[in-house]
């Protein structure tokens, strides 16, 4: 938590800082212009990967596959993409490698690796995510989601008073 109040604070004054110092070498209107004009190619690139990254995770849905990798990737593009429309050329840094799908790639790599260091596993296989296609499971657990068997769990029902056991007909 102090970690995110110390950035919180650091990274505003570092950013006013660097604005400040840009615009002092090449003048207030042309700073105001390369904010700009990173955010508008910014978001033209998170419109592209974007895209992308959608129409691989509707491949992947098809194919009977978890999307997670894409899902991952949709969440580094829209971080990327908030850090590009906060005015900035430190945050802008940030964003674009959010949006550059090798940088994206290697920062959710090292991201997953720490995760999963953190939960106290001790290996972990760095195949996991690879490179050229993004996240894959390894294969002893990829299984498509219709070969999955289909079973019931021994859980018994709870009763509560929020549930209304009954039958429904629709009457038009």
């Amino acid at each position: 938590m102090r970690f995110l109040l110390l950035l919180f604070i650091v990274i505003p004054i570092a950013e006013m800082w660097v604005l400040i110092e840009v615009g002092s070498e090449i003048g207030a209107l042309n700073t105001i212009f390369l904010v700009f004009l990173t955010a508008v190619v910014g978001l033209a690139l998170l419109r592209k990967q974007g895209l992308d990254t959608l129409l691989r995770m509707n491949q992947r849905v098809e194919q009977g596959q978890l999307p997670a990798g894409e899902i991952l990737e949709g969440v580094a593009l829209a971080v990327g993409g908030a850090l590009l429309l906060t005015p900035g050329f430190i945050t802008d840094s940030i964003g674009f490698l959010c949006l550059v799908p090798v940088t994206r790639k290697l920062l959710l790599a090292s991201f997953l690796h720490k995760a999963v260091a953190a939960m106290g596993k001790v290996e972990v296989n760095s195949a996991f995510f690879d490179q050229g296609r993004g996240f894959q499971p390894e294969e002893k657990d990829h299984q498509p989601f219709q070969d999955q068997p289909h079973h019931k769990t021994n859980i018994p029902p709870t009763h509560s008073s929020n549930t209304i056991d009954g039958e429904f007909r629709r009457e038009d």
